[in-house]
């Protein structure tokens, strides 16, 4: 059986008053197999000068936030100025299958292109399946992958580097 995705879902700019919403669904979404840094306390600040409000998107729904994508520059360099990077993108659990993750990516692919990008890249770790067939689904295709880049709960695990062009709507076969 297949979810319906939410109606009334609205994608808007996070604020410093979303920062207790946006590490509370990092608590509820990470685990110790995603986790590839020590998870910090439920009120650690989530913005500090690397990581500001304006590089969060959030989607909403019925007034409460169910998920949260990040959008960066890949590489502070001028000859990267056209690649962004989506450095988190997290989905509360009872809100997956309603469609919250591809109205993300959707929203963070225009955020990017008027932004003058031309290209869009991400990292998923090896085992998650979901997402990364949500990031193929998506227009994402696997660039790489750096074999038991990360050891997890006494596993190492693969890191995948994904990417897509910014030029045009995801090929026919990914959606």
């Amino acid at each position: 059986m297949t979810a319906m995705p939410l109606i009334d879902l609205i994608i808007r700019p996070a604020s410093v008053r979303d920062e207790r919403v946006i590490r509370a669904i990092d608590h509820a979404v990470w685990s110790p197999l995603s986790d590839v840094s020590p998870r910090g306390p439920a009120d650690a600040p989530v913005f500090d000068p690397r990581h500001t409000p304006e590089q969060y998107l959030l989607a909403e729904s019925g007034g409460r936030v169910l998920g949260y994508g990040r959008l960066v520059r890949e590489i502070p360099l001028e000859s990267n100025a056209h690649v962004r990077q989506i450095q988190g993108l997290g989905v509360l659990p009872e809100a997956r299958g309603l469609g919250v993750g591809d109205a993300l990516l959707t929203a963070l692919c225009a955020a990017a292109r008027a932004d003058g990008a031309r290209r869009l890249t991400l990292r998923v770790l090896g085992h998650n399946t979901p997402a990364r067939r949500l990031y193929e689904r998506n227009g994402f295709q696997v660039l790489g992958v750096l074999p038991e880049h990360f050891l997890l709960a006494g596993r190492y695990v693969d890191d995948v580097w994904m990417g897509r062009s910014l030029d045009g709507p995801p090929a026919p076969d990914a959606r």
